[in-house]
């Protein structure tokens, strides 16, 4: 059976309170592309989803409808940690989604845990790559010259 790679979108804001799969459909009903989009929750302060879990996630062990906890990161003894993960529910690609007017605003803390994130996804062999969204906004002279 062929396995579904997983995208993993993280945002850097905090819009995505669950663990939420999505499915591109194919032509006729129940026939959808190899691969899925995972969204998580984004790294906020007090807000946003512990590094903990968003690295449980990438190992596959986050079950999908589970809500983040800003408080608390999600235990193996809970009903939403899939303890046997298959190749399925793994994630195969990090994206991140950041608004490029808010780079600038970013604190040293968001900074250093999306840096621990990274490092986790290169450690178990993730690519990633980056999404800069309004870039227009963010650089309205330089995009004008173009």
């Amino acid at each position: 059976m062929p396995h579904s790679p997983h995208l993993s979108v993280k945002l850097s804001r905090a819009t995505q309170e669950k663990y939420e799969t999505f499915k591109i459909q194919k032509g006729g009903p129940g026939t959808f592309y190899p691969f899925a989009f995972t969204d998580i929750m984004g790294l906020e302060k007090d807000t946003g989803a512990m590094v903990e879990d968003i690295i449980l996630a990438m190992n596959g062990h986050v079950k999908d409808g589970y809500t983040f906890n800003p408080q608390s990161s999600l235990s193996i003894h809970d009903l939403w940690y899939n303890k046997e993960p298959t190749l399925n529910d793994k994630v195969h690609v990090l994206v991140s989604v950041i608004d490029a007017n808010k780079i600038k605003l970013m604190s040293d803390d968001i900074i250093k845990q999306m840096r621990t994130v990274r490092l986790a996804a290169s450690d178990m062999g993730i690519p990633q790559m980056a999404i800069l969204t309004k870039i227009d906004e963010a650089c309205p002279e330089e995009c004008r010259l173009s």
